[in-house]
């Protein structure tokens, strides 16, 4: 029951802190601004990508560990 709750934060985790690079890049994208703390935008845009993919798959492997009836 303990790993299934730590993929289920994972998936929760980098799923919310996904949408949040996301919507940084996409509203800074928008308002002519082309870096973010050092960063490009695109870069920003890109992590949020992969925060939302690592969420995905804790939400993945959270179903995979789940006993079938």
């Amino acid at each position: 029951m303990r790993v299934d709750n730590l993929l289920l934060w994972t998936g929760r985790v980098g799923g919310a802190l996904g949408i949040v690079l996301c919507a940084v890049a996409v509203l800074a994208r928008l308002r002519n601004v082309y870096g973010i703390a050092g960063f490009q935008v695109g870069t920003v845009l890109l992590a949020g990508m992969a925060a939302m993919l690592v969420g995905c798959l804790g939400y993945l492997a959270a179903l995979a560990e789940r006993p079938r009836r």
